[in-house]
């Protein structure tokens, strides 16, 4: 196992809202996260660069826990957790 795969933290569903630009990733995301259960945590992709601040303010608005947030070039990658 690599060391990047060993890093990589854990999750139920993964949304690729790449190509997508606002207000649509923070739709997608909203909709998937209304599907989850309680303590599901989940990916999301994006490259629209104003989706870091977007998803960022989603998430403390509807407490949705930000559990990492990684840029890899033009990518976003959020790690969230449901937690209410």
């Amino acid at each position: 196992m690599s060391d990047n795969e060993s890093n990589e933290l854990k999750y139920d569903e993964e949304l690729d809202t790449r190509g997508l630009y606002c207000p649509e990733p923070l739709f997608e995301v909203r909709n998937l996260s209304e599907n989850l259960e309680i303590g599901q945590c989940f990916k999301v992709l994006a490259d629209d660069p104003a989706a870091e601040e977007d998803l960022k303010r989603w998430a403390k608005r509807t407490e949705t826990k930000l559990v990492e947030f990684q840029k890899d070039g033009e990518d976003l990658i959020f790690y969230f957790q449901k937690v209410k």
